[in-house]
């Protein structure tokens, strides 16, 4: 479910899908979605999830503000997570996006490897649990900062740690 515009979402997906000559089934198979579900998305008839949207992104080769509405406050949930842009920098070669992010308790937070280039830092307001990105896995409280290349598959679990695993 998602708290952003759902028709608007749809027609950004296709016009980056038609601007990469992709057909919707090439991207549906590229995504993982059905391509079904997707030709609903884009006319708007379904709303995305943020694993859809990411899912998306990242055949796509955008991050997820291009797919989202173009202000910030725009918000997407899936269960027991919040994703809202607090603000997006849109710099020659680079775009730095800042979201809150909130997980239930229990909770994960799966993400497909991003683009190369893309880098994740994720500072800890409350809570606690753990981020694994490629083979370290990083136990997180409040007042913590991991950063990392988010270019392999990494994930976010809420309220459960165990220790933290660095690779050599």
């Amino acid at each position: 479910m998602t708290r952003t515009g759902s028709a608007g979402v749809g027609a950004r997906i296709r016009v980056l899908r038609e601007a990469r000559g992709l057909s919707l089934s090439a991207l549906a198979a590229q995504a993982g979605i059905g391509k079904g579900s997707l030709s609903e998305l884009e006319t708007g008839r379904r709303n995305p999830t943020l694993d859809t949207l990411y899912a998306v992104a990242t055949p796509l080769g955008v991050p997820l503000a291009a797919l989202l509405d173009d202000h910030d406050g725009a918000a997407v949930a899936d269960e027991g997570v919040v994703a809202t842009r607090v603000r997006v920098l849109r710099e020659p070669g680079r775009t730095t996006e800042v979201y809150l992010l909130r997980l239930a308790a229990g909770v994960e937070r799966a993400s497909p490897a991003h683009p190369a280039g893309v880098e994740e830092q994720l500072v800890v307001l409350a809570g606690s649990g753990e981020v694994e990105h490629g083979a370290d896995v990083v136990a997180i409280g409040p007042g913590d900062h991991v950063r990392f290349a988010a270019d392999v598959p990494h994930a976010y679990r809420a309220g459960r740690t165990r220790r933290s695993r660095r690779s050599t």
